[in-house]
């Protein structure tokens, strides 16, 4: 029996609290602060994440309940929601923006090993947004529609180990491919897209820093062939050519080869047509690159459900963006714990025994592991049925 500190004051021991103490200098978060430092306020919203809490008075209901354990969780007093609410309004999200981004590059370093399911030694990326719903009378710093309001959540997710590299939240008027502007290229590394991004200029600027892109075109598409590689048709592969835009404007915002490759799914018999600047792997690769695309809409999938960015305890864009960088750097976190621990079980499970569990004293290692033990049971045989005569 391990009796020494709680699951959750074992978990936040992964956090680099000496540089996150440098990142709060560099903003004057705890200037004037007298409780709830931004330690604290950290520990609060990412103890709201583990354990599903959905308001404020959650927060503090469910830390009073355990006023005995609060000290050693890491709190010098009670979490009071006012004092709570304050400082979600008065920080500066760039703190935990901030945090976040430290803990993604400690996490990428620990999945950087990680097998892709493409027989591929590049770093390779998936970018795409996912749109969280707001009310525009509460929200209206972030209009979206005439009767709603938005923010969009643009993420780089890098596939090895499904980790965030890169995440910039927008209201929800802000177009897919302006975000192609606020990224700093990797040269050699993959990014796979879809559609939305197709836009001849900045593709052209990733294939001058050196990288690669992987996209479908969009319908209909001006281009005259120059070269056609051979191609074997029962791998799905219909063709595999080189082209050049014919539209003057496009052909000047991209005036070099771009390879094409048509290929048809055989499990959904859907034609569909790759654009890239790879001129290297095979066809079928190219193919396997978009489909590993779809991680990015599982990680989008996986966050609304097990993260709470749906409910926010603050309407202000502060606030909003306070919560969304917590969650995020909580999520890398719990992908710290498990790797660093060599976790057989996936994030979704240790996610739901911290929820449970937080406050229990087992030893972390021990607590999050996949239990793969049967339980014995009883020889049914010898039951008495209560329903016989």
């Amino acid at each position: 029996m391990y009796i020494g500190k709680t699951l959750f004051a074992q978990v936040m021991e992964f956090v680099p609290w000496t540089s996150f103490a440098r990142i709060v200098q560099r903003y004057g978060g705890n200037s004037g602060v007298r409780t709830l430092s931004c330690a604290e306020q950290f520990r609060a919203m990412a103890f709201a994440q583990l354990t599903w809490r959905e308001s404020l008075r959650d927060i503090e209901a469910s830390l009073s309940a355990n006023a005995n354990k609060l000290y050693a969780m890491g709190f010098r007093s009670a979490v009071k929601r006012s004092t709570l609410a304050d400082a979600n309004e008065s920080r500066n999200w760039r703190i935990w923006s901030d945090l976040a981004a430290l803990l993604i590059r400690r996490a990428r370093k620990l999945y950087a090993n990680d097998a892709l399911g493409v027989d591929l030694d590049n770093t390779v990326y998936a970018l795409d947004s996912s749109t969280i719903d707001l009310c525009l009378s509460l929200f209206d710093w972030a209009p979206f529609r005439s009767t709603k309001a938005a923010i969009k959540l643009h993420t780089l997710l890098d596939l090895r180990g499904a980790i965030p590299a890169f995440i910039h939240i927008s209201d929800g008027k802000l177009h897919d491919v302006n975000v192609l502007d606020l990224l700093a290229f990797e040269a050699g590394a993959f990014y796979v897209m879809d559609r939305g991004y197709v836009d001849f200029a900045r593709l052209h600027a990733l294939h001058q820093a050196g990288a690669f892109f992987v996209t479908r075109a969009k319908s209909p598409m001006d281009a005259r062939r120059v070269y056609s590689a051979a191609t074997d048709r029962s791998s799905g592969v219909i063709s595999d050519q080189r082209v050049m835009l014919n539209g003057y404007y496009s052909a000047k915002k991209y005036p070099e080869h771009l390879r094409r490759v048509r290929f048809k799914d055989p499990e959904s018999g859907k034609t569909l047509i790759f654009l890239t600047n790879n001129t290297a792997l095979p066809a079928l690769t190219i193919a396997a690159l978009y489909k590993s695309r779809w991680q990015v809409e599982l990680f989008f999938k996986w966050i609304k459900q097990h993260l709470r960015i749906k409910k926010f305890l603050g309407t202000s864009e502060n606030a909003v963006k306070t919560q969304v960088w917590c969650a995020v750097a909580t999520y890398v976190l719990i992908a710290i714990v498990k790797k660093q621990l060599q976790l057989d079980a996936s994030l979704y499970t240790c996610l739901q025994i911290l929820s449970v569990s937080v406050f229990e004293k087992t030893e972390v290692s021990c607590a999050l592991q996949a239990d793969a033990s049967q339980i014995d049971q009883p020889n049914v045989a010898n039951q008495l049925n209560l329903f016989d005569i």
